[in-house]
């Protein structure tokens, strides 16, 4: 009797049965939306303070690593700030840019940049490639020469000569370029740019056994912080030798290395004076890589100004077959070119009214460019000297497109007939009705 009456106390206080008849169930309460939440908060929480304890410590190793490579690699003995060149420079061009980790997703993409030519145009092309090609300096002619030329200017004049500490950065990062793939670049090279003797730094540097890579950097680095005067020196010398050599042992261009060249045009003047002329006046120009260098001027936008001036020395330049092509991609691009400029690609042309020799199916074309796009701003003597020019010099695809444009067209300074308009208004109004 009392151990019942102890049970019902202990039943009453609890309120709540110690046996039921129930059946038991394993399975577990659903949490409400509310647990859940709370849940999920509570394991972000513990999974951000654990992140940062990981990034703290990889932080401090990666430090420590820092200080014992100061001690020892010469890399980080220079200054962060040397010649005006900022440690971020880098990652300031790779901003306005791109960088080269943006490049490797459209690499699969792009997989090299190879076009197929024509044999039998290469063939005459050759013909008007020149028989002596000029020399063309490359980086070591330049600096040779300039020794050459310092033995006889007095010791006042003279540039400071790099120091052996710095002769040996220098070729220590010419090795480290040689295998570079992707990453920030040494403060030291980051300095070349703003260098009075920058020269003398990239030839220690050697930029012939740079990779792909390591040019696309240094192109976008030298681009951005040079002088047009000194990008130039560095496209002709540096560049342009690295990219020919590029195609003609491939017979393509590197992705990296056309990249580069789209690069360079950031400045216009430096791009035309430092690729494009050394590249035509050198003579041995072939149609592969005027069709390569041709399509960066396609798809580049230039200023009217500096391809105004860039079409009046092609036209003024000896002709070596390629320069056609470059001059029909000016044209192509429509842009308002000032008289003068028409006036010497016609006296371009007109050069070769007395010549004996089968002109190129690219020469007809660059013509036919020429009065289809600005055939209204063609002189009537000029007009009439190109149909003197057509007669001798004859396409069968071609110079009969350039006679109808020649003749259907009105001259320079001419106003058009308002019958002529009121003509091509109905007719255009017949051909859409009928449509």
């Amino acid at each position: 009797m009392e151990a019942g009456k102890m049970i019902n106390r202990a039943l009453r206080k609890h309120k709540q049965p110690v046996l039921t008849n129930e059946p038991f169930s394993a399975v577990p309460k659903k949490r409400s939306r509310c647990d859940t939440i709370k849940h999920h908060q509570k394991e972000m929480k513990m999974s951000s303070s654990l992140t940062s304890k990981i990034l703290k410590a990889a932080s401090f190793q990666q430090k420590e690593i820092e200080d014992e490579a100061r001690k020892e690699d010469p890399f980080f003995s220079i200054p962060e700030k040397v010649g005006g060149v900022s440690e971020d420079s880098d990652s300031d061009s790779d901003e306005r840019f791109g960088s080269l980790d943006e490049l490797s997703e459209t690499e699969s993409q792009y997989n090299d940049y190879e076009v197929e030519v024509d044999e039998e145009q290469m063939e005459i092309l050759e013909h008007f490639m020149s028989k002596a090609p000029g020399t063309q300096l490359t980086l070591s002619d330049r600096v040779i020469n300039r020794i050459k030329n310092a033995e006889s200017v007095s010791a006042e004049q003279q540039h400071q000569p790099l120091p052996q500490m710095g002769k040996d950065i220098y070729k220590r990062i010419g090795e480290y370029l040689s295998r570079y793939s992707s990453g920030k670049l040494p403060k030291a090279f980051l300095s070349i740019p703003r260098s009075s003797h920058w020269e003398d730094a990239l030839y220690l540097t050697e930029p012939e056994k740079w990779s792909a890579n390591a040019m696309y950097q240094a192109t976008n680095i030298f681009a951005s912080n040079m002088s047009p005067k000194n990008a130039q020196r560095f496209y002709s010398s540096v560049l342009l030798p690295r990219v020919r050599e590029d195609i003609r042992k491939n017979r393509k261009l590197h992705f990296a290395l056309y990249q580069a060249l789209k690069k360079s045009v950031y400045k216009p003047e430096a791009f035309h004076k430092g690729v494009l002329f050394p590249l035509c006046k050198s003579g041995t120009c072939n149609l592969r890589e005027a069709v390569i260098i041709g399509s960066i001027i396609q798809k580049v936008s230039i200023p009217p100004k500096h391809s105004s001036a860039a079409l009046m020395k092609l036209a003024e330049m000896e002709y070596c077959g390629t320069t056609s092509y470059f001059i029909k991609l000016i044209l192509d691009k429509k842009y308002a070119l000032p008289y003068c400029a028409l006036d010497a690609v016609v006296a371009h042309f007109m050069r070769f009214l007395e010549d004996s020799r089968v002109m190129p199916v690219i020469w007809h074309q660059s013509l036919l460019t020429l009065v289809q796009r600005y055939k209204y701003e063609l002189t009537k003597e000029n007009k009439e000297n190109l149909e003197r020019l057509i007669q001798h010099q004859k396409h069968y695809m071609v110079t009969e497109d350039i006679r109808r444009e020649l003749r259907n067209s009105r001259n320079r300074g001419e106003k058009e007939d308002p019958m002529t308009i009121y003509i091509l208004f109905l007719f255009r109004t017949i051909v859409l009705f009928l449509v």
